[in-house]
C-alpha cells in the first residue's frame, strides 16, 4: 500500500506544504503555530525576566519551548501514523499544514513588492509599510534605505523562512522544522542586544545562530547559483561567491551577512550600515560598496531569484529524502 512507503510519506507533505505557500501565502484566517509559539515566549518572558540570575532563566525557556515542540509534534505524528489508515491520511495531510505554516517564502515576496509600490507613492507610506517587515527604526529611512531594507529583508527571510526551515526538515522531518520555528520565533522576539533582553534572550539568540550557520551559507549558493542559472552570461558564479566571501562576516549576526551579501552583489549594491532598533543606536559595517539607486527593476530581479533558490532547495531535499529511503 502507498502510505507503508517512507519516502511518500516525507514527499506528500514537503510538496504539497511548498505548494500552499505559494498559493496561499499566510492567510490571516487561518490558525498558525507561530503565533502559538508568541504567545508561549511572550507568557515567558513577562515571567520569568526579572530579577537575578536571568541569563540562566532565559536560556532554560528557550530551550524548553525548542524541546517541547519537538517532543509533543513528533509525538503527535507518531500516534497519527500507528492508529490506522485513515488516521494516516490525516497525518499526511497534518504534516503538510505544518510545513505550510512554517514556510513564509511568499508573504515577505508580497511584503516587499507593497513596500517598494508604497514608497513609489511617497515617502511616508513606504516607511509605514516597510515597518511591517523590519524590526529598525524606520520613521527617518530615505527612500533608498526604504528599498535597502525591504531587500535585505527579503534576502534575510528566504534563509530564515524558508532554506532553514527546509534544511531542518530534511534532518529531522516535520518536528525539526516545528522546533526550528520555535528557534527561529524565540530569536525574532527576545534575541535583541538591548538592555531588556541582552541576559535574557542571550542563549536563545546563540541557539539561533548555529541552527542557522549552515542554512544562511547553503541560502547564499543557492541564490548565486540561481543568477547564474537566469543569466548565466550576465553573472559569474566565481565572483559572487568572492563577493560573498568578502562581504558575509561583515555583518553583526554570523549567519544574516551571507544571504544579504548574495543579494548585494547580485544586485551590485550596498546594503547594511547603522541602524536604530528600539531607539538603541546600532553601528553595521556596509555590504559592498556602489551606492547606486534601488529600482523595481531590482526588486522584481530579487524576486525571481528567492524563487530559483526555493526550487533548487525543494529538489535538494528531495534528493536528501530519496537518499535516507534508500
Amino acid at each position: 500500500m502507498f502510505t507503508d512507503n517512507i519516502l511518500f510519506y516525507s514527499f506528500f507533505p514537503l510538496v504539497l506544504g511548498w505548494l500552499l505557500d505559494i498559493l496561499l501565502g499566510d492567510p490571516t484566517w487561518m490558525p498558525h503555530p507561530v503565533i502559538f509559539f508568541g504567545k508561549l515566549i511572550s507568557k515567558g518572558e513577562h515571567a520569568l525576566n526579572k530579577g537575578t540570575h536571568r541569563k540562566l532563566k532565559g536560556g532554560i525557556l528557550g530551550i524548553g519551548l525548542v524541546l517541547m515542540v519537538y517532543f509533543v509534534s513528533w509525538l503527535l505524528i507518531y500516534l497519527l501514523n500507528r492508529i490506522g489508515f485513515d488516521h494516516q491520511l490525516i497525518s499526511l495531510f497534518v504534516q503538510a499544514y505544518f510545513v505550510f505554516s512554517c514556510l513564509a517564502g511568499t508573504t515577505l515576496i508580497l511584503e516587499v513588492w507593497a513596500v517598494f509600490s508604497a514608497v513609489d507613492r511617497s515617502l511616508e507610506a513606504g516607511r509605514k509599510q516597510v515597518a511591517r517587515i523590519v524590526g529598525r527604526d524606520t520613521s527617518e529611512l530615505s527612500a533608498q534605505e526604504v528599498r535597502t531594507a525591504a531587500l535585505e529583508t527579503l534576502a534575510e527571510n528566504l534563509s530564515d523562512g524558508v532554506i532553514a526551515p527546509l534544511f531542518w526538515f530534511a534532518l529531522l522531518g516535520v518536528p525539526g522544522m516545528l522546533a526550528y520555528k520555535m528557534v527561529n520565533t524565540l530569536d525574532s522576539m527576545i534575541g535583541y542586544h538591548t538592555e531588556r533582553y541582552l541576559e535574557f534572550g542571550c542563549i536563545a539568540a546563540h541557539v539561533d545562530d548555529v541552527a542557522n550557520y549552515l542554512p544562511a551559507r547553503l541560502t547564499a549558493f543557492l541564490m548565486i547559483i540561481g543568477a547564474w542559472l537566469l543569466h548565466p552570461k550576465r553573472y559569474s558564479v566565481t565572483h559572487l561567491l568572492r563577493f560573498v566571501a568578502k562581504y558575509g562576516w561583515k555583518h553583526a549576526s554570523p549567519n544574516s551577512g551571507y544571504p544579504e551579501s548574495a543579494l548585494a552583489g547580485i544586485l551590485d549594491c550596498r546594503f547594511g550600515g547603522p541602524h536604530y532598533y528600539f531607539g538603541e543606536y546600532f553601528p553595521k559595517p556596509y555590504i559592498g560598496e556602489n551606492e547606486r539607486e534601488l529600482s523595481f527593476a531590482d526588486m522584481r530581479l530579487s524576486v525571481r531569484i528567492n524563487r530559483i533558490a526555493e526550487v533548487l532547495m525543494i529538489l535538494l531535499v528531495i534528493a536528501v529524502l530519496c537518499f535516507k529511503a534508500c
